[in-house]
């Protein structure tokens, strides 16, 4: 498979970040989480990780200046010849804009869209049962896609725990933030030929295979 960039598009609680990771171990795309970055500065307590850390405990969405920055220094890392999957960002037209610039000006434009679509009502059953580890960013369902053992990551063994974001009263805001936000993202790559939609509200095996096929229709340049 060539070297793809893609985005991963969808509300909190789509499950986008488990299939980011799984494309990850199956095709060796480096898979670029901003939730786990943004975290990872707050646990460090870096300036820019304290301004994200009173947002993300809020429910709300990190500012554009503060979010971009993060994302686009994390590409910048990579190797030019590296696929990568961008999982939560862009979240904003702002932000969407501002990394199709960044990318341009490194002859790195994104090849494709993918948009996990699912119920609300389902989005805040699952995000209340998620379980997350700080170690290592794996994310659990204690419902869905539980760890083999209780309350302990698969990868590290670290302790899991459930994010202060992922109360039912927070994921609410989210979802709303979202809706008002971030979902005008789908028409924007609609316009420029970019989006598939996934139906996220199967199973993750389900969602898996549907992933893939839309990743090789990529690939195939379909």
């Amino acid at each position: 498979m060539r070297a793809l960039r893609l985005i991963f598009l969808g509300a909190p609680g789509t499950g986008k970040g488990t299939q980011a990771k799984r494309l990850s171990d199956r095709f060796g795309f480096d898979a670029l989480s901003s939730g786990h970055l943004l975290r990872t500065e707050a646990a460090a307590g870096s300036e820019i990780g304290r301004k994200a850390e009173g947002y993300m405990k809020a429910g709300e969405l990190v500012p554009d200046e503060v979010i971009t920055g993060v994302m686009l220094a994390g590409i910048a890392q990579l190797p030019g010849e590296r696929a990568f999957i961008l999982d939560g960002f862009p979240r904003t037209l702002p932000q969407a804009e501002a990394l199709d610039a960044g990318l341009a000006s490194a002859d790195r434009p994104i090849d494709g869209v993918l948009d996990f679509q699912m119920d609300d009502a389902l989005i805040i059953r699952r995000i209340t049962g998620r379980r997350s580890c700080n170690r290592c960013g794996a994310t659990y369902n204690i419902e869905f896609l539980p760890p083999k053992a209780a309350d302990i990551c698969d990868e590290c063994s670290e302790r899991l725990i459930q994010r202060a974001d992922d109360r039912e009263d927070v994921v609410v805001t989210r979802l709303e933030t979202y809706r008002e936000q971030t979902a005008p993202l789908v028409a924007y790559y609609q316009e420029r030929d970019l989006l598939q939609t996934v139906d996220a509200s199967g199973s993750a095996d389900e969602v898996t295979a549907a992933t893939v096929a839309a990743v090789e229709s990529l690939d195939r340049g379909e």
